[in-house]
């Protein structure tokens, strides 16, 4: 699919949470969980089912299944052959995608509030009868569309393997969060039809997923219409847990790789062990990174490409998971003949400083109201706001959370900040790719789609 949702337009202020949305949780009979928010000041209904699967929870020799479904999942179901998904929604003058994780896959349509009825029909329809129409024709279909897409985001694109690369040193071998959920090109060609009916009896079930809508809807009415198409789906338990991710505090060395390959130009990227999401530690961590690395006003940007000039880019962002580590992710690219060993004893310097002073006073609450503009962007539309239910509730089993996540960031003190920098930003708990450029390439920089995770 396209993998990324489309940006939300920027929230016209703090204001607009004043009064908290209403939300309210149910759970069908076979286990699905449903939760419903009214909102009626746009015509408008979004669609969001997670489903509790993602990369972490495939097997050795079979990566990539999670993300092979998501495409799977847009290719004909039973009442709906083909491309039909897509069609009904879009000649109704909806929108759609699906996207997968780590640690879930989800599917979302916003639709004219009026055809709210159709996209739940879909949605239970593909829960309910994917494995009526899936075959080995659509099998290979989708295969190749995601060994395509491999080759297009990774491994034919300036620094695409990056993101790919740090995990596998960040997540040791054997560790379920050790591979993306892209998958390998030999998994992908091994799956067997029978591996992914299997996968989807085990991880498509209505116990394995949290359908929230949000919009102009009547909340009666819309149970109704779940209680109707999602009723009827048979529960099914055959998930096992998944593996645990639980990890030391630190890597516990300075790993380090060099990658020679046809890039633009010199790169530093590096990845840090972090707190679990849903930790305090992991909010002081993120307002860390985006004092040190969160837009042209931060630390490393002004350092390297303004004062030194010896990069083009600089940028420190925060992979949020929370049944692992999170991790820090550091990408510069050099400028012009600049040295690596320059730039990293720069950064060196610049977390080294940052570790035994913390943060100014303006830096915190300069990071803090970037942070909250992102929340309330986040919130700002019924697609977005139906997105962060799901995630809290799949997450950390409740959903209203995210209507308070902020708050938990602008709590954070500058002392948080520093321990938590001083404690993870060190050289023992780097994972580091030093690009070298052969020459001759031409290309998009890839740091940041990867880091979109699919």
């Amino acid at each position: 699919m396209g993998h990324t949702a489309t940006d939300q337009p920027a929230a016209a202020g703090r204001e607009n949470t004043a009064t908290p949305p209403t939300v309210t949780e149910h759970r069908l009979a076979n286990g699905l969980r449903v939760v419903l928010s009214e909102d009626h000041q746009t015509p408008v209904a979004a669609v969001c089912l997670w489903y509790d699967v993602g990369s972490r929870h495939e097997v050795p020799g079979r990566t990539g299944l999670a993300h092979l479904f998501e495409h799977l999942m847009f290719q004909g179901s039973a009442q709906v052959p083909g491309n039909g998904h897509f069609e009904l929604v879009q000649s109704a003058g909806g929108s759609l995608n699906g996207t997968t994780s780590f640690e879930r896959t989800n599917y979302f349509e916003t639709m004219p509030a009026h055809e709210l009825e159709l996209a739940l029909w879909l949605e239970a329809d593909r829960m309910g009868t994917l494995l009526t129409a899936l075959d080995d024709e659509s099998m290979e279909n989708q295969r190749d569309v995601v060994k395509n897409e491999r080759r297009q985001r990774y491994d034919n694109v300036p620094y695409g393997t990056a993101f790919e690369r740090l995990t596998a040193m960040v997540y040791p071998d054997g560790h379920p969060y050790h591979h993306t959920p892209i998958g390998s090109m030999a998994d992908l060609d091994a799956a067997s039809l029978e591996d992914a009916r299997a996968f989807f009896r085990t991880y498509y079930a209505p116990g394995n997923a949290v359908l929230s809508v949000v919009g102009d809807i009547d909340t009666e009415r819309t149970l109704a219409w779940i209680e109707k198409y999602f009723g009827s789906i048979p529960a099914h338990d055959g998930k096992q847990p998944p593996r645990d991710g639980a990890l030391p505090d630190v890597i516990g060395a300075d790993l380090r790789e060099v990658v020679e390959e046809d890039v633009p130009s010199r790169a530093l990227v590096a990845a840090y062990r972090l707190p679990h999401d849903g930790t305090r530690q992991a909010d002081a961590a993120d307002v860390a990174l985006t004092v040190l690395g969160g837009g042209e006003s931060s630390r490393l940007y002004n350092r390297l490409v303004r004062r030194d000039g010896t990069a083009v880019t600089a940028g420190f962002g925060m992979m949020r998971l929370a049944g692992a580590p999170s991790f820090a992710f550091l990408d510069v690219k050099a400028s012009g003949d600049a040295e690596i060993p320059a730039i990293e004893a720069a950064v060196a310097e610049e977390l080294a400083r940052f570790a035994e002073e913390g943060p100014t006073e303006r830096e915190m609450e300069r990071a803090q109201a970037q942070l909250e503009r992102e929340w309330l962007d986040r919130l700002s539309t019924t697609a977005g706001r139906a997105d962060e239910f799901c995630r809290y509730a799949v997450l950390f089993g409740d959903p209203k959370l995210a209507l308070t996540a902020v708050d938990r960031l602008l709590e954070v003190t500058a002392e948080e900040v520093r321990q938590i920098a001083a404690a993870r930003l060190r050289s023992d708990n780097r994972a580091a790719l030093v690009y070298e450029p052969t020459g001759g390439a031409d290309g998009a920089e890839a740091g940041d789609d990867a880091k979109e995770q699919l």
